[in-house]
Parts: structure tokens; C-alpha cells; sequence
């Protein structure tokens, strides 16, 4: 089944611009992004197993990219490719730089676990059967999406979303994130490479963040101070200044410090 993709802004805007969303959500994570963005063409996929994907059930991040990257340099038609991802999305844009180094032009990957978790992943099935039926509750959806800096106006979309995910398509997204690890091709991507994590994020996270600027020299690192995971639904202002002044060659908001 092919990836369900939405699109947004200007179908003849200079760049083509995607947002790759987080486990667990959709493309709809994304929409404070396409409105700041309405002059370039956007695509907003929804990756397998989620929103309108979700009954494709067969996740991988490998074939995720696979298939993203089929589609982009289809769009394209020969314009800058700008790419970003969060958290899982930015997993799968990691992937893609992996396998396509020369063909994304600037990209940004927020919040990216690049070390594996071996211990976890071993946990993942039994924990995620006997925690499964408590996504039913809204309470319980609640409590997940105040991590992810979900407000009330994503709640509900939240809510109905995790209700709608079957056990297996959990497990299996949550086996590729915590055993995913930087492959060999993103050494030699040519794009310019953005890499963000949340001062307050898990010490995992900000090593994977150092890790990747480590293995390519067209990296750059930067901490955003008092952020957890999720900067782009937190503080959508900084994260689209974040993204137009990368894009721009301008200078990054004050607030992030390298890394």
C-alpha cells in the first residue's frame, strides 16, 4: 500500500519541502509548519501504520525511506528538497540521507535515537501487551500526549489516533526505533544537515544527536535550552525560524547552542 501524502502551499514554490512526522501521531502534527510554509510545496506523508497509513501495517524505517524517496525525486522536477523529521520521522530521514546521500538538499532532524537499546527491545512486546489496553482510555492518552507537547487542540485527533493503532503495528514501530542506528551511506550526504535535540530530553537522545554530527562534517548540532521531545508542537515559532533561517543561510535563533 502506498504512503498516504498530503499536500500544502504553492505547487510551483521554488523548493519542495516534507515533514516527516513522530510515532505515534500523523501528518497533522505539521500543520502550524505548512501554514508558515504555504510559499514552498509541501508534502505531508503519513507514515506506514499511522493516520490514513495505518493499515499498512508492515512498518520499517528502511522501506519507509525507500518508498519517500521514490516520491520526492519524482516531485522534485529538478527544485531544492528541504526534508524534516521528528523523533521516528527523523529516523526515516536519517535513513534517507543513508541511501540517497546526494539527493536531499538541506535537512533537518529533530530529536533522532541513533544508538540501539538492545535491553529495551527485548522488553518492547511483553510491555506494550500489558500497557496496550490503557491507549483506550483518554486519561491514559492524556498523560502520553502532555510528553509530546500535545495541547487541547490536538487531543482529540491524538485520542481517536491511539485508539485506532493495532497492538502489532505498536510493537513493531517501537522494535525499529530502539534498534535503529546511523548507516553507512550518512557519512557521505552532500546536503546541509541540521541536527536539533531538547536540553531536557534523555541523555540517549542528546548523544545520538552528538553521534550524527560526529559521522558527518556538513553537520551541524544544536541543544534547544528547557525543551523536551517534541520542539516543533512546544514552540512552532522558534521551529519555523529555525527551519527558514537554515534554509536562508541566515542566523540561527540565539536561544540554540551548538553542540
Amino acid at each position: 500500500m502506498a504512503i498516504h501524502i498530503q499536500e500544502y502551499g504553492d505547487p510551483d514554490g521554488a523548493c519542495l519541502m516534507v515533514f516527516l512526522h513522530g510515532g505515534g501521531v500523523s501528518g497533522w502534527m505539521w500543520e502550524k509548519q505548512v501554514a508558515a510554509f504555504a510559499g514552498y510545496h509541501c508534502l505531508v506523508p503519513d507514515l506506514p501504520g499511522h493516520g490514513f497509513s495505518r493499515e499498512d501495517t508492515a512498518f520499517t524505517i528502511r522501506s519507509s525511506a525507500e518508498e519517500l524517496l521514490l516520491l520526492i525525486e519524482e516531485r522534485a522536477q529538478g527544485r531544492k528538497i528541504v526534508v524534516t523529521g521528528f523523533s521516528l520521522g527523523a529516523q526515516v530521514l536519517v535513513q534517507m540521507l543513508g541511501l540517497r546521500p546526494e539527493l536531499i538538499d538541506y535537512a533537518i532532524i529533530n530529536s533522532a535515537l541513533v544508538r540501539p537499546i538492545p535491553s529495551a527491545s527485548k522488553l518492547i512486546g511483553p510491555a506494550v501487551r500489558v500497557s496496550f489496553p490503557l491507549i483506550k482510555y483518554r486519561w491514559f492518552a492524556k498523560l502520553q500526549a502532555k510528553t509530546l507537547y500535545l495541547g487541547e487542540e490536538y487531543l482529540e485527533r491524538y485520542v481517536e489516533e491511539s485508539r485506532q493503532m493495532e497492538l502489532k503495528t505498536l510493537i513493531r514501530v517501537l522494535e525499529e526505533n530502539m534498534s535503529f542506528r546511523i548507516p553507512a551511506g550518512f557519512s557521505e550526504a552532500t546536503g546541509k544537515i541540521l541536527v536539533t535535540v531538547g536540553e531536557r530530553e534523555k541523555s540517549v537522545m542528546k548523544q545520538s544527536a552528538r553521534d550524527l554530527v560526529a559521522v558527518n562534517p556538513r553537520c551541524m548540532g544544536v541543544v534547544i535550552p528547557l525543551m523536551g521531545h517534541g520542539l516543533s508542537l512546544a514552540k512552532p515559532e522558534l521551529f519555523n525560524k529555525l527551519v527558514e533561517e537554515w534554509i536562508q543561510g541566515g542566523e540561527l535563533p540565539e536561544e540554540c547552542r551548538r553542540i
